[in-house]
């Protein structure tokens, strides 16, 4: 059987790797090891949180699915940081995970030239280092001249709890097994990576009077930019604490811990650590937060956020029964960790291909990162640059400077990782101006230009560019006085003016908002959609600082845009340093900026480089 592409896992990034493929003209089959699976939120029911939201609107604003999907099914809202500027502020839902699965298997099986398919991919054909097919545990061949591998944590998974351990997936799903050995066969070095999860318990089992109510809130801001106002009745949500018999339960487990007995062999994340890990590693911490959240309006289910843990069973039961208003408190599913299969994502491109291999591609968690959201980011690249490859066009590779996505895969495949990677604001060197508030209007040209966004974003993101326009030039025009504006400031806790002032003045203060000088002079300033009022706000209060970001934006493009030549011999620049000439030649950048990235490589080494790079420039004039 004969496709364009073949997607070989049907999880966070398998699914947004597929729909590109398909939304950009190719057939496509996507293939999973369990229909029942598809999207699975395996861990934390929820999309979005600090960095992470920026990288789902950043799909949404490229075409992809997932901040329409997580749109239609939050159980509850948040918008995180909003006592810190704007670069760090961060949209996170819980979600329906049941109802989640549910919408992105039906777009799924709605697409246009999308096939999906229940099958164990267990071999990778190539051919003249190309990628020419997959092949299935049953012996089926399905030809192809692109392969997106988006595996998850599933390549040889076991679950561990205490001493029990199981060759099986997340949530009890089956495992892949050969498609390893196919990967080592073609000469990938695989690594094992672990993660976590907590216990699910019956709420009808929790006392949650004496836990802190967690609301949502009460102006719901969307994901996806085709949505504008979203609302449904949230739910509630629930702080608690740790206590000291909590951690003492633990302490005096530890040698059963998987953890500490040598027994997990792969490196867990450093970010999302389990509750033993906690208590050993901040041993001066009287207590740890947890939340308590919904997975489903169809199951009384919920999710300890900030539990997760490997020990045995008896003492999971013990040590949950601790927590205030859990002291009756049923476990539906133990929490488990489970270590999986993963290559070094330095082998790959920024497009997210082989540097080896012609038309395999990589997404997610399979590349060492963790996360639903930095799954998806990546699968999206990745389906678009194996459209792209087929189309015989140009790839599609975001920079640092461009985009959270840019940052997730040139650290993941300049740098690499040891640990399962997460999405930070802190790793985000231009986070001013990569905020997820314009995710589109910095992203979404792309995706129109490369036949994946749909007309109608475009004619959106038209309107509130348009909107910006108009309202500055209406602030630049219109005057207030000081009867018609000081009562407000004061209110807001700003001082008074004492003569008449430009919208644009008003409109630097910190706490003076588009909807407030609109409020009194409804009929000077023009009716625009709040997303057009947002970008002025944030324009105007961030002038200064946003130029000075751009202005540092720009010179790193120019950096950046010195590519290496794909030929260049770096064991014989003599002049190079013995690490640099060994990290260079594993690596391969693509260009000057990204090698000066690689850690072991030097400005001195940069340096060295930038003189071949000239001499070699001038022989070949010559």
């Amino acid at each position: 059987m004969k496709y364009e592409a073949v997607v070989v896992g049907a999880g966070h990034a398998g699914v947004e790797a597929a729909l590109a493929l398909a939304r950009m003209g190719h057939r496509t089959l996507l293939m999973t090891l369990n229909i029942d699976g598809v999207a699975l939120m395996a861990c934390n029911p929820a999309i979005g949180g600090t960095a992470k939201g920026h990288l789902v609107r950043e799909v949404d604003a490229l075409g992809g699915e997932m901040g329409k999907c997580i749109d239609d099914v939050f159980l509850q809202s948040r918008m995180l940081n909003t006592g810190k500027g704007p670069a760090v502020h961060s949209l996170r839902a819980q979600a329906d995970k049941k109802m989640y699965q549910f919408r992105m298997t039906r777009t799924l099986l709605r697409q246009e030239n999308l096939d999906l398919i229940q099958a164990e991919a267990a071999e990778i054909i190539t051919k003249g280092g190309k990628v020419t097919g997959v092949k299935t545990a049953t012996g089926v061949v399905y030809d192809c001249a692109a392969a997106v591998l988006a595996t998850g944590v599933y390549l040889k998974s076991r679950i561990i709890i205490g001493e029990y351990m199981a060759n099986e997936g997340p949530s009890g799903l089956t495992n892949a097994n050969p498609l390893s050995d196919s990967l080592k066969s073609l000469g990938f070095e695989l690594r094992r990576f672990k993660t976590g999860t907590p216990a699910r318990v019956d709420i009808k089992s929790v006392d949650l009077s004496k836990l802190e109510p967690q609301y949502g809130d009460s102006k719901i801001v969307p994901f996806s930019f085709m949505n504008d106002n979203l609302e449904k009745d949230q739910i509630c949500c629930y702080l608690g604490y740790t206590n000291a018999k909590t951690h003492e339960i633990i302490r005096n487990n530890l040698h059963r811990a998987p953890m500490f007995t040598g027994v997990i062999e792969g490196v867990g994340p450093r970010y999302c650590p389990s509750i033993e890990d906690k208590i050993v590693r901040f041993a001066d911490k009287e207590r740890h937060q947890f939340f308590l959240e919904p997975e489903s309006v169809f199951s009384d289910e919920w999710y300890v956020q900030g539990m997760s843990s490997s020990l045995p069973e008896d003492v999971q039961r013990q040590f949950y029964k601790t927590l205030d208003g859990f002291e009756n408190v049923r476990i539906t599913r133990l929490a488990y960790a489970i270590e999986y299969d993963c290559i070094n994502p330095t082998v790959l491109k920024r497009t997210l291909e082989s540097k080896d291999i012609k038309g395999l591609f990589f997404a997610g968690q399979i590349n060492g990162s963790s996360g639903y959201e930095e799954a998806a980011a990546q699968g999206i690249i990745a389906g678009i640059n194996a459209a792209r490859m087929l189309e015989d066009k140009g790839e599609v590779v975001l920079g640092r400077a461009d985009a959270y996505i840019g940052v997730l895969i040139d650290d993941l495949t300049t740098k690499g990782t040891n640990e399962p990677y997460r999405m930070m604001t802190s790793r985000a060197e231009y986070r001013l101006t990569l905020r997820q508030d314009n995710a589109d209007m910095r992203l979404t040209k792309i995706g129109l230009d490369i036949g994946l966004a749909e007309e109608k974003r475009g004619e959106k993101l038209e309107k509130k560019l348009k909107d910006i326009e108009t309202g500055v030039l209406a602030l630049e025009k219109v005057r207030f006085t000081p009867d018609e504006v000081n009562e407000t400031l004061l209110s807001l806790g700003e001082s008074p003016v004492s003569g008449r002032v430009s919208g644009i003045e008003l409109m630097k203060r910190q706490k003076v908002t588009w909807d407030i000088l609109k409020s009194i002079k409804p009929d000077e300033l023009p009716d625009i959609c709040y997303q057009a009022g947002e970008q002025i706000e944030i324009r105007l209060k961030y002038e200064g600082y946003l130029r000075r970001q751009e202005a540092q934006s720009a010179e790193f493009r120019r950096k950046e845009a010195q590519k290496l030549p794909e030929d260049v011999d770096y064991s014989k620049i003599d002049s190079l340093r013995i690490e640099a000439r060994q990290k260079l030649s594993a690596i391969r950048p693509e260009t000057l900026g990204q090698a000066a990235r690689i850690s072991g490589v030097s400005p001195g080494d940069i340096s060295v480089l930038m003189v071949y790079l000239e001499k070699r420039k001038r022989e070949k004039t010559l």
